[in-house]
């Protein structure tokens, strides 16, 4: 077996120890591919991947929206209400830091390991969600100065 097989099965076990059935999944999926030898998939995820990702975490975000289970009066509160401007406000930070992130992991690869790793260990360690490399990509952009 080879070093990469064996690094994505370690992240697939601590996927499994953290209880993180998305980590787990996405690791023995890749493995699937590698072990199959269905390479000429892996430069259409490099390309694709990211974008698939954020339109299915859309779809997820935006579903309450679409199945009627929020209003648009819910809606409209939400620019009356502190709390609401604040998270709005937390938001296009967040969105924004991720647009940076997603520059930083396509055009430094270097750092996408350890951002997964980090990502890995911070579902495993601290019941995190795994929804933290674009993020972290984006503060670790803001901190070595590149956009």
């Amino acid at each position: 077996m080879d070093v990469t097989s064996l690094i994505l099965l370690a992240m697939a076990a601590l996927g499994i120890i953290s209880s993180n059935s998305a980590v787990t999944i996405a690791m023995l999926a890749l493995l699937l591919i590698r072990v199959t030898g269905f390479h000429q998939a892996f430069p259409w995820l490099e390309k694709y991947g990211l974008t698939i990702g954020i339109i299915i975490l859309t779809v997820g975000v935006m579903s309450p929206l679409a199945s009627g289970k929020m209003s648009l009066a819910s809606i409209g509160q939400s620019f009356l209400n502190w709390k609401s401007l604040l998270a709005i406000a937390v938001g296009m930070l967040v969105a924004y830091l991720g647009g940076r992130g997603a520059t930083l992991m396509g055009s430094n690869p270097t750092v996408v390991a350890g951002l997964l790793i980090g990502t890995v260990l911070g579902v495993a360690l601290f019941r995190g969600v795994p929804v933290g490399p674009l993020i972290a990509a984006g503060l670790l952009s803001l901190l070595i100065g590149k956009s």
